[in-house]
């Protein structure tokens, strides 16, 4: 059955904020020129916002006025930030530290507490009304391109497969995907596209920059007693129940009516197999500080997502001919801030400028070097080069790294005459289970701390079971030889979704089942499995999470 092929000036590949704040950039220009071009945007989620998690906090600063019109909403974007804490946990206790030591980097005057899902749903309306053509439930699973043109530029994307897939073959409500073709396509994935991945190896982006590091971010909804809840208290923390050189924190974030989004995050750098981080967070939600907010309770939602924080000198070069990559796709994260929204949307409206410009030239398919050149412009570039060295020395441990990272900020103000750089991937890190001492974690007491299967329940997930498995191995004979033999399974603990499952077979060969139903797209098995066995690749569209307007 042929695939239809639809034409564009742009198409942008993801609905997230970068995504989406490209889509209208492009479109803004456009109507102000006077210029008939058009805009796809193409979301795997099967809504605008179904697969966005966050914290979250949100810069509003990064929402420029002449991106949305001041009467685009008529309710806020968020909850108003009334008060900062930032406390190191031991076991017991929690020692807050005083906001005149806290770099301007994690202070939060002016900020939102907001809600991603809802955000990128409000946003995406908008997008709709000034015409771009949003298309949820397709996810971008080809990359086309032109063969027979020099530098083979990108052309497109050819979407997926729709509908319920008999047997792998075409049934009764089978579609089967688009081709999508575009004089550029801006790849807005999230965290470790997967179409970025191929897009890096094939033009070999990654050249001459440092390794990207990554961290999992794990978070629960709750809905609190209106007595505890303090609308607009943000609580950050660091330490237990994470040794001193595991890089990681927890949050709490009140928003409104009497709902609180609290997380775990661990970098993926790890070292210790047998760390599960799922574990982690529920156990961090049993200290005192957190549990004496969540008491009384009612966890209503769950989801987790991977993010790129290795900073400015993990970037990849952002251009290629016919396309960029905008957004966390290519790794525009603050960490020292903890905050990337306001990246992704600076990101999205940097590359949109340029691919306008170059569509109004009638320019086709070369590589949009006015993004890049207007990145180093930007007050993004200033701000991911005042914090480039956070992630670097952190990896020295919390305390000689707080402390260096401290001076860094506060005496040399992000300015000091050196980068550093992380010089390995995340995967490369891990020991071999024989190293490390196995972490004797609690069991769960249905009140403040969960299973897997209970919080994965609570994730919404969507799934055909007549599909292909997306989550593939290179070689299924290299988990029993390699994960198994040398690191015990890291894929039982690292995997916030009990996605996979360790079997014997009738031969009695030990091999490694995949659970797809579980997934929530989170990719952390691509990033931190030790053999890079697994390959992550899309459902069909718009299978996975389906976040609420909370989340």
């Amino acid at each position: 059955m042929r695939r239809e092929s639809l034409d564009y000036d742009l198409l942008v590949v993801g609905g997230g904020p970068a995504g989406l704040a490209a889509a209208i950039r492009f479109r803004q220009r456009a109507i102000a020129r006077g210029v008939a071009a058009s805009v796809c945007l193409i979301e795997k989620g099967a809504e605008i916002g179904a697969h966005s998690i966050s914290g979250a906090i949100l810069d509003p600063r990064a929402i420029p006025e002449e991106l949305l019109p001041a009467d685009w909403t008529d309710t806020p974007l968020g909850t108003p930030v009334t008060e900062n804490r930032f406390l190191f946990f031991s076991a017991a206790s929690g020692h807050r530290i005083p906001e005149s030591l806290l770099p301007a980097c994690l202070k939060n005057d002016g900020n939102l507490v907001v809600s991603l899902a809802d955000l990128c749903r409000r946003i995406g309306h908008h997008a709709e009304k000034i015409g771009v053509e949003i298309y949820p439930g397709f996810c971008g699973a080809e990359i086309l391109f032109d063969e027979n043109a020099p530098d083979s530029p990108v052309v497109g994307v050819a979407t997926g497969d729709m509908g319920l897939l008999k047997n792998h073959l075409p049934g009764p409500n089978h579609q089967p995907g688009v081709e999508l073709r575009a004089r550029y396509t801006l790849f807005a994935e999230g965290c470790r596209g997967h179409l970025a991945k191929r897009l890096e190896d094939r033009f070999l982006l990654r050249g001459g920059a440092a390794p990207q590091r990554h961290s999992l971010g794990i978070k629960e909804l709750w809905e609190i007693p209106l007595e505890k809840h303090r609308p607009g208290l943000v609580l950050h923390t660091c330490g237990w129940p994470l040794d001193t050189k595991t890089f990681g924190g927890g949050f709490l974030y009140h928003m409104a009516n009497g709902l609180v989004s609290t997380g775990f995050i661990v970098g993926l750098d790890y070292a210790n197999p047998h760390l599960a981080p799922f574990e982690e967070f529920q156990r961090f939600k049993t200290h005192p500080e957190i549990k004496r907010f969540l008491s009384g309770g009612r966890r209503i939602a769950y989801g987790a997502r991977t993010i790129a924080e290795g900073g400015l000198q993990s970037l990849p070069k952002l251009v290629f001919p016919g396309g960029a990559l905008i957004g966390d796709d290519a790794g525009f994260l603050n960490a020292a801030r903890i905050k990337g929204i306001h990246a992704a949307i600076q990101s999205g409206i940097l590359a949109a400028d340029a691919a306008f410009e170059a569509v109004a030239a009638r320019r086709g398919h070369d590589e949009l070097a006015d993004y890049p050149e207007n990145f180093r412009k930007s007050r993004l570039f200033d701000e991911l080069y005042m914090t480039r060295n956070f992630k670097p020395l952190m990896g020295k441990g919390l305390y000689i790294g707080g402390l260096l990272f401290g001076i860094d900020q506060i005496i040399a103000r992000g300015k000091a005459p050196w980068t550093l750089s992380c010089e390995s991937d995340d995967y490369a890190r891990i020991d071999r289970a024989s190293c490390r001492e196995a972490i004797d974690y609690p069991k769960p007491d249905g009140r403040i701390s969960f299973d897997r299967a209970s919080s994965v329940y609570l994730a919404n997930i969507r799934y055909d079971e007549n599909q292909p498995v997306p989550l593939k191995l290179k070689e299924a004979s290299a988990f029993a030889r390699i994960s198994l033999a040398l690191y015990d399974a890291p894929e039982l603990r690292y995997c916030p979704a009990g996605v996979f499952e360790v079997v014997r077979d009738e031969d009695g060969q030990t091999r490694l089942r995949i659970n797809a139903q579980n997934c929530l797209h989170c990719k952390t098995c691509d990033i931190k499995d030790p053999a890079q066995n697994i390959v992550w690749g899309p459902p069909q569209g718009g299978d996975g999470p389906n976040y609420s307007n909370a989340m």
